[in-house]
Formats: structure tokens, sequence, C-alpha cells
């Protein structure tokens, strides 16, 4: 290992560090309290971040981590585009979404401002956040696309303000091709407020240390972070490791979308490639490359150091390829609404590639996808156009250190928050009449896998449109080493009179009426090991919790549970001696 040589008084350092991850907490807090649309400041799809003029992470925020992984490329390419850092000039802000730049969809907008400090660019505030609408061709973003023309307003790099001030004229352009201008006005004066209070707190930061002591300080942060990095690789053998795995569908056919990874480990670095994935699709399962740098580096940090904060020194090991035309290096016209489901099951795939390499550090797949719900109509009270976008909670898989995590939002979007019922039944002509516990939905394991959820929904109006994009239906979670397979999604829509109507995973403005009920059943995580491996006892709480059921405890544990909740000792010892066949 490199020997280790700072150039910073350690406590100096250890107060920057911290002040840089304040600075991005408040920027986050600023854009919260400011944005208007309840999708930012309640369910906070959203990031921010500081770097230094070299682009390194300063300090970053609890926040969407496939926003937090490429802030800095989409800086990189908007610096490429202007021929160098001279085009930028003190108290300008850029704003852009180019799907192909930035990797996401039309909707997440990107703005970040260049940070002067006496004439001298030092550094960039950023951040990230999901629009209700960008003028798509239906609400929100369509779930059935086939070009990025029909997904919305896209925006190469612009000045929304130069030197100060507000170019208006574009701001009122962008806020005419939203179906809600008065969200999109809101929530971008909350973006350009975050962008402020990054350049507001790293100019004091430079005032009280200076740049010098700044400059060392982050030196042996970064340092610090890729010692540690190089570490815990170079106790993964080396070698060649791969795996696939497949979406239901992109959307609009109904062929199996191919993810093909291979995870190479040698001299102390992992290559992921990614050839033998499918060509860009003709449905919005497709991203641009820096997105797919963006997940790749959150399968690693999940492997690698996942406790420790992400600075300038990390992901200096990591490299990532793709072919281009691919699904994850998207090329115009290719539709990328969706982008997150094939990101989603890469990031599971790397650490089942590695499962026979760092067996103890690995899990089961967990239920991988965003599940997205929206609901748009005319509101009965108002007569205004209403839109409501909700992600869906599910299970995480089971590890060598216990049970997977019940109820937990999809890695893609970490941060994200559950969707008050309150707040979601007071601004919407909907009521939600179920939240709970899906029973037995999880991967059966020694350790098993998180349980999703059952989240039903009635309408009030007399006309709703419903948009669904939910996965992992054909490859449902995983588990590993041992472990079996979590249980997939599944959603029903009921009628007023109570019959079944339809059942299906992706829909693009289904017609509801007043009174319809849709069930929406998330997936659980893979479990960990030989089910019957797991301590009876624990199957017997999981039991009488909720969790599961007593059939589903016997033909997934062996383990037999009188009606009374007793534990059958004997009856489940010569049941489990039989072997995972069962009865």
């Amino acid at each position: 290992m490199r020997e280790s040589v700072f150039l910073e008084n350690p406590i100096t350092t250890e107060i920057i560090r911290n002040a840089f991850s304040s600075a991005a907490n408040e920027m986050c807090e600023s854009l919260f309290r400011s944005a208007y649309t309840p999708i930012i400041y309640e369910m906070k799809d959203c990031a921010v971040a500081l770097f230094n003029d070299k682009l390194e992470a300063l300090g970053q925020s609890l926040g969407v981590p496939l926003f937090l992984g490429n802030l800095e490329e989409t800086i990189k390419l908007t610096i490429d585009y202007y021929g160098g850092v001279d085009y930028f000039q003190d108290g300008d802000i850029y704003i852009l979404n180019d799907a192909y730049w930035t990797g996401t969809h039309l909707n997440d907008i990107t703005v970040f401002a260049p940070i002067f400090y006496h004439g001298q660019l030092v550094g960039f505030s950023a951040n990230r956040a999901h629009w209700l609408d960008v003028g798509a061709k239906d609400p929100g973003a369509p779930m059935d696309s086939t070009v990025i023309y029909q997904e919305g307003i896209r925006l190469g790099p612009l000045k929304i303000m130069d030197r100060g001030v507000l170019c208006q004229a574009l701001v009122d352009t962008i806020c005419l091709n939203s179906r809600f201008p008065k969200n999109a006005r809101g929530d971008l004066n909350g973006q350009i407020a975050a962008c402020k209070t990054g350049e507001k707190r790293f100019i004091a930061l430079i005032d009280r240390f200076g740049l010098d002591t700044i400059g060392r300080a982050s030196i042996d942060i970064f340092q610090q972070t890729e010692n540690m990095e190089q570490e815990v690789l170079a106790k993964i053998p080396e070698g060649e490791y791969g795996a696939e795995g497949f979406l239901d569908n992109d959307g609009v056919g109904d062929e199996p979308v191919r993810i093909q990874v291979k995870v190479t480990i040698k001299e102390g670095q992992m290559y992921v490639d990614l050839d033998g994935s499918d060509k860009i699709v003709k449905g919005s399962t497709n991203c641009g490359f820096a997105q797919t740098v963006s997940a790749c580096r959150m399968a690693y940090k999940m492997i690698i150091q996942p406790q420790a904060p992400v600075t300038g020194g990390s992901f200096k090991r990591l490299h990532v390829s793709a072919p281009k035309g691919s699904i994850f290096a998207a090329e115009e016209p290719a539709a990328c609404s969706w982008y997150f489901s094939h990101l989603g099951l890469l990031i599971d795939l790397i650490p089942k590639a590695l499962q026979e390499a760092i067996p103890d550090q690995v899990a089961g797949a967990h239920y991988g996808d965003s599940m997205v719900c929206y609901f748009s109509g005319l509101h009965p009270e108002t007569g205004e156009l209403y839109m409501h976008d909700e992600p869906t909670v599910g299970g995480w898989g089971g590890h060598a250190r216990g049970d997977g995590q019940d109820c937990l939002v999809n890695a893609s979007n970490g941060d994200f928050k559950n969707f008050p019922v309150e707040i979601f039944e007071n601004q919407f002509p909907l009521l939600v009449n179920r939240y709970q516990i899906r029973q037995d939905s999880e991967g059966p394991g020694r350790y098993r896998g998180g349980l999703g959820v059952i989240r039903e929904y009635e309408t009030l109006a007399e006309e709703t449109a419903l948009y669904l994009w939910f996965e992992r239906g054909k490859m449902p979670a995983w588990g590993v080493r041992g472990g079996k397979d979590a249980r997939p999604p599944q959603i029903t829509v009921t009628g007023s009179d109570g019959r079944i109507k339809a059942e299906f995973l992706k829909v693009n403005g289904y017609p509801l009426g007043k009174g319809w009920k849709v069930a929406m059943c998330t997936g659980g995580g893979g479990g960990y090991g030989d089910p019957f491996e797991r301590d009876p006892d624990q199957v017997r709480k999981d039991y009488l919790w909720g969790y599961i059921s007593r059939e589903h405890a016997q033909s997934a544990y062996g383990v037999v549970i009188r009606e009374t909740g007793a534990l059958d000792e004997e009856v489940t010892c010569r049941l489990r001696s039989r072997g995972r066949g069962g009865i």
C-alpha cells in the first residue's frame, strides 16, 4: 500500500471535512424548504454536491444516489461544450436536462454554478431535482415513449443566470412547456437558492481557512478515501466474474431486456464491462453513459467501504465500459424516461457476480425497481389538472449478518421518503385504503429477504388516468448462497362493482372510474443461505408478527407451528431432516 503522507493538521482536516458536509446538508435543506412540488420537499427526489475546481467532490448530502454519482460528469460535459472554464463568469448559473448528457430522464433538472473567489474559479455548487412535468406527450413521464422527443423539453447546458441576472425569457420558455408552470418556476427558484447557499458556505470556509489550507486538507481527505478503498479491493481475489439478468420488457414490447456484466479484479482495480447487454431498445429503458457510471459507482460503494462518505478520492480504482449504442450508452433519438430499471438490475448484478469471491459481503437481490405509479386527471373541487407521482417501497436481500430490510425504498433512490398518506389525501382526489406489509413476499433463507408492501388506492374523481411502471415480475429478487427467490410484484385494478378489471405491471393512461381501486403489491428481497437452517424460533416470530403464514413457514422453512402459535419442535426436526424437498 502507498505510504500515507498527510499535508495538513489532522484536526483542521476533520473540521474542513465536516464543514463541507454541513454545507451540502444546508444546500439540501434550502432546496426542500423552497421547492413547490411534494416529490422534492416530501419525498426528497433530489441531490446536491460541492466540488473543487478539479471537479473532485468536497461535500455531498443524502439524496438520490444515482444523481450524486454523476453530477461532476455533467459539469465536465458542459466545460467541454463551451471549450473550457474561461467561459464561466462570477454569478453564472447553468441549467440542463439532456438525457444523453446527464444520463437520467428529462424530468431530472440539473442546476449548477461556478464559484469564484476574488476572481478565481475555486469550485462548483450543483444540484439535481425531479420536476413533476416537463411537457412530455403525457403528464409526468410517459411509460410508452419510443423516442426522446415524446418525453418533454430537452435542454442542453444553458445559462439560466448571467453574471447574477436571471434570464427571464429562458425561464418563461421552460415553464411554458410544463403542465404545472407554477411548480416548475418554484422548483427552479429552489434549485438556484441551493446553488447560492453552497457558494456562500464555500466562500465562508475560504475566508476562514484560506485556499491553501483547504487545498491541503482536501488532498489528505482524498488520499484517505483512496487508501481505504485500496485496502478492501486488495482482499478480493483477482479474476473475472460474471452475471446476467433480464428485465420483463422495455415498456413497449414484451421481449425481455438482457443485461450482461463482467467484473474483473486486477492489480487493485475493478473493471466493469457491460459488453453483451442489449442494444438500444424501442422503449425507454435506455440511458446516457454518465448514469451507467453512476450506477456502477453505487454497486461499488455497496461493496467497498459503504460506511465512508464519498469524496474526491472515491472511485479512483473503478473503471466502467459499455458499448456505444447499447442500453447503457444510448444515443439520439433513444427514449430514456424509465432509465433506472436496467440500472437497478445492474446494481444488483455486480455483487451477484462477486458472490463467490466475497460471500460474506454480498446479499440477495432487493426488489430492485422504483415501482412507480402516477395518477392524473382534473381535480373535482378545483377543475385543475393534478398529477401524483410516487415510487413504492419493497424488500431488500438477506445477507451474512442478518435479514434483509423490510419495506425500504430501492437502492437507486437512496434517501427517498414515504409519501405521507395525510398529505396525499389532502392534495389529490384519492384515498389510501390499505398500506401494509405483504405477507409471504420475502425470499426464504437462513437470513430471509425483506418484505414488500401492499398499498391500495381508491379514486374519488369521475375520471382518473393510471400510469404504472413496475418491474421484476419475471425475474424477481434472487437469493444467494442457497437462499430462495422473493415473490414478484403484482397489481390488481378493481371496479366500483368489485370486479377485477385488469392485472398488469406497466400501463400508460389506463382510465379509471369513480370508486375504482388499485392494489399495488411490491416484491420482497432474496434470501441468504439455506432456509432450512433458519432458527425455528425466528420463523415462529415472523409468523406471530404477521410477516409469514403458517403454511409458508412449513413449506419454505420446514417449521411447523401449531394453531396456538407454539412451535412443534418434534415435527419440525423430522420435516427438516428430510431435506429441502419438504414433505
